[in-house]
């Protein structure tokens, strides 16, 4: 069977999320936690960020250090 990578996955999440803008949004993982670092144009965008990964399969803490600012 062959694993998909964490980044992968996380990155596929994301993307699928339609209140989520990827240009300003950059993560990393390691071990299971994921950091998510960029700028977002309003809380519910950084909470939907979050929440797009909580239940992918791997993720085991969410870091979420994105800023809110006007995009």
């Amino acid at each position: 069977m062959i694993s998909i990578p964490l980044d992968h996955r996380v990155l596929t999440a994301l993307e699928r999320n339609p209140h989520v803008a990827r240009r300003n949004l950059r993560f990393e993982t390691h071990e299971g936690r994921v950091t998510l670092r960029g700028v977002v144009g309003s809380y519910f965008q950084k909470q939907m960020a979050q929440e797009a990964l909580r239940y992918v399969d791997g993720v085991h803490e969410i870091a979420n250090e994105l800023e809110v600012a006007a995009v």
